[in-house]
């Protein structure tokens, strides 16, 4: 029962020895520059570098070697922290199926969940990465496989530094889409770093601009995620040539407008059992809209002058505040200079009026 510790002691010792002894290098160049220099009749001592580079190994002999603790849990023993990038909420069986199989035919996940213990929460410990193991695990301790635990390995660390080991983690998942660590990286900005992108990356060793396109693709308008029929579709570099158009107030408009309408297609489809239109087409929909220019009137209707007894005479060209106002008379011959401007008075009285 003791072999599996005294095998761990045993290479531990063995890595830490090899600090004193040149042998414990058996790279092939070494062995051979060593051999050709005493063939040579040389005796030199071990240089710095040479014994610097000897510890490293050692390390990382050990790193490879020692196996952290691990503790078996129930899952419903943990809570999920919500700063994690992936949606648990979106997990379904389908989308876990090979991992769940995998987990049923080795009977747990051979790859530890991270946790941290939580004393004052409801739940013993808070799940900070493996959301699909949790889920799997749990699905399956609900489905005639109530003798799976959790395996689970326990760190101290405060939310910043559970956000980087997450981040670190995701960014190896393919199944993580875009759009969920757009949005997880959205929060942390402020959650973890005051706000201060520049902050934000050099802890997380990636570049302004990445991050910059990522946080793009989370400020997208929700219409325009719900056109996607899925939110895998939406990748990083449609943020980046949406981004800019969303922002000029004509294209936003009608980008808007073909993002609902799209959504209400997506919607039939779904409905009808469509296939649904894919991510690659709903992008170009999207930033080819345009926008929908009404035809104006080429002349706006023009006010009438009529004499006393309803016949018109003339029509009201302009009238402006600037430029006054501009009519053009054409009385009937039978009428004098007196009936004229009797019809032009209540026309002139009123754009009097309008004016005060």
């Amino acid at each position: 029962m003791s072999s599996g510790p005294a095998r761990r002691r045993s290479l531990l010792t063995n890595a830490i020895d090899s600090l004193a002894t040149p042998q414990a290098l058996s790279e092939p160049a070494v062995g051979a520059a060593m051999l050709e220099e005493e063939q040579a009749g040389a005796r030199r001592e071990p240089s710095t570098p040479a014994f610097l580079e000897r510890r490293g190994v050692a390390f990382d002999e050990i790193a490879r070697t020692v196996k952290r603790l691990t503790i078996k849990l129930r899952p419903d023993e943990c809570s999920v922290w919500p700063g994690n990038a992936r949606e648990y909420a979106n997990l379904t069986y389908e989308r876990c199926a090979s991992l769940i199989n995998s987990i049923k035919e080795e009977n747990g996940n051979r790859e530890p969940v991270v946790v941290r213990r939580t004393p004052d929460a409801e739940k013993p410990y808070e799940l900070i990465v493996g959301t699909r193991r949790h889920f799997s695990v749990s699905w399956l301790r609900e489905n005639n496989h109530a003798e799976i635990d959790l395996v689970a390995r326990i760190e101290t660390l405060d939310d910043e530094g559970a956000f980087r080991l997450a981040d670190i983690e995701n960014r190896e998942r393919q199944d993580v889409t875009d759009l969920e660590r757009a949005r997880n990286y959205l929060h942390a900005v402020d959650a973890y770093y005051n706000g201060v992108r520049s902050h934000m990356a050099a802890r997380l060793a990636i570049g302004k601009q990445n991050l910059h396109n990522l946080l793009q693709l989370a400020e997208l308008p929700p219409e325009v995620v719900r056109a996607f029929a899925d939110p895998s579709d939406l990748k990083v570099r449609h943020g980046m040539k949406l981004s800019p158009l969303l922002k000029q107030p004509d294209l936003q408009e009608a980008i808007l407008i073909a993002a609902r309408e799209l959504a209400q297609e997506q919607a039939s489809r779904r409905a009808s059992g469509q296939e649904p239109i894919e991510g690659p087409q709903v992008y170009q929909r999207l930033v080819t809209a345009s926008p929908k220019r009404t035809e104006r009137p080429s002349s706006r209707a023009k006010a009438r002058v009529n004499s006393p007894d309803g016949e018109e005479i003339g029509l009201i060209v302009s009238d402006t505040k600037a430029k006054g106002m501009t009519i053009n008379i054409n009385p009937k011959r039978s009428m004098n200079v007196e009936e004229i401007l009797a019809a032009l008075r209540p026309v002139i009285e009123a754009a009097k009026f309008a004016k005060r």
